[in-house]
């Protein structure tokens, strides 16, 4: 086995809504991307998700997406121009790089949220946006990417570093992307599903679709979704799976 991140997406809690345990998380994952203020998060939430990263020594990234808190940015949203994305972008990250800064931490990467971070792997001027803002925030971050798609390319058309992300919680479909959230599926909750499909996955270089395809892929780091019911479960029988495997965790801007 190799080094590998295992990241998360956290600060999602807005006002008095709260979404996701980030406090245990914060203790399985090495690195958080933490929502911005658009779909989720205001300022007290990423600032208490950005200091417990610290304290735990996780890497902080920014998880920009579509201003759509009522839909948690997973609506699709159409007809937006790409330089009106990057500017979307930009705007994001800034927020949480002043927050990291006021917390005394730093923001290492971006992944773009939701139907953002959909569109992105799909549709590459969309995905050259997201990468054209993040240079213009900060031209050392690096670009979290589904392998294989319009996303990976754009950040490394932009001269961005990449890491590959693969998803313990979610199916693929022949494309390489994520099978819908609206089919039955889409979404695993069985912990012990989500570590063998993982396990397979590290071992093979390859993601499994849901009709079986099997596509070779790289892989940099390994997303739980903080949202899911399951999720602090499945991150810690994953961690403790990997660990047993030989893996070592380190947070993605120590391997990327």
């Amino acid at each position: 086995m190799a080094n590998i991140d295992l990241n998360s997406d956290m600060g999602e809690s807005f006002g008095a809504w709260k979404m996701g345990d980030d406090e245990s998380m914060l203790g399985i994952v090495t690195s958080a991307n933490v929502a911005c203020g658009f779909h989720a998060g205001d300022p007290l939430v990423m600032h208490k998700t950005v200091s417990l990263a610290k304290a735990n020594g996780v890497d902080v990234g920014a998880h920009p997406g579509f201003l759509d808190i009522w839909g948690f940015g997973r609506r699709p949203i159409q007809g937006e121009r790409p330089e009106d994305l990057e500017k979307m972008v930009i705007y994001q990250i800034g927020a949480i790089q002043a927050i990291a800064r006021a917390a005394g931490h730093r923001v290492t990467h971006v992944k773009a949220h939701g139907s953002l971070g959909n569109l992105a792997a799909v549709d590459f001027d969309t995905a050259f946006a997201v990468a054209r803002g993040a240079k213009a925030a900060d031209p050392d971050l690096i670009v979290v990417a589904m392998p294989n798609t319009e996303a990976e390319k754009a950040a490394e058309k932009a001269g961005l570093r990449v890491a590959r992300e693969v998803f313990a919680d979610r199916q693929y479909d022949d494309s390489c992307n994520l099978v819908s959230r609206k089919q039955p599926g889409a979404v695993i909750h069985d912990a012990a599903l989500a570590t063998e499909r993982v396990l397979r996955m590290l071992e093979d270089g390859a993601v499994t679709s849901i009709s079986g395809k099997k596509m070779p892929v790289k892989i940099d780091t390994i997303c739980v979704h903080g949202d899911n019911p399951a999720a602090v479960v499945m991150a810690g029988q994953l961690r403790a799976a990997l660990v047993k495997a030989g893996v070592t965790l380190k947070p993605m801007s120590q391997l990327v």
